[in-house]
């Protein structure tokens, strides 16, 4: 597998980034909350803008931070079926598993991309902001195709330890 280091590489550089915006994005949440307390109640002169702001960045910190999940393998499972299989069986079912999952993920992308590309929203407009909502719709399929990349290295990580190579 010569493109196995380039993918892995680019898995690790993909979580970083992930990591570093996910951590902006909190830190940039953090501020504008606390930005609107003093201005509303110190003030009386609230950001009008800031509910909508704070969702968006709430929600695009949520999708980073599950794309981090899928990255280092922390999603929510049952797993007493694979701890009790040994190592060659527990391969087998995460390359099976792994590419169910990614098959729903490219599915889940592919439909995200149909949506946010459908001219009715399109043409929606943030309540507060007036900026267009396709923008912020759009991280959906990026970040499950982020998902989807993570659990690809993942799947190759699989197959090269049933193929016996080092890892």
């Amino acid at each position: 597998m010569p493109l196995y280091p380039a993918i892995q590489t680019a898995d690790r550089c993909l979580a970083r980034a992930e990591r570093v915006a996910a951590t902006a994005l909190t830190a940039l949440l953090a501020c504008i909350m606390m930005l609107q307390v003093v201005l509303r109640y110190f003030f009386a002169a609230p950001l009008f803008w800031a509910e909508e702001i704070a969702v968006q960045l709430l929600v695009f910190a949520t999708l980073i931070g599950l794309s981090l999940l899928v990255h280092t393998g922390q999603l929510v499972a049952i797993d007493f079926l694979p701890t009790a299989l040994r190592a060659r069986a527990r391969h087998l079912l995460a390359v099976a598993l792994g590419l169910v999952f990614l098959l729903l993920l490219a599915f889940v992308a592919w439909l995200g991309w149909g949506w946010i590309t459908r001219p009715e929203v399109q043409l929606e407009l943030g309540a507060t902001t007036g900026l267009p909502r396709w923008y912020n719709y759009s991280l959906l399929p990026g970040a499950v195709l982020a998902m989807a990349f993570h659990q690809f290295a993942a799947l190759l990580r699989h197959l090269r330890e049933l193929s016996g190579a080092p890892a």
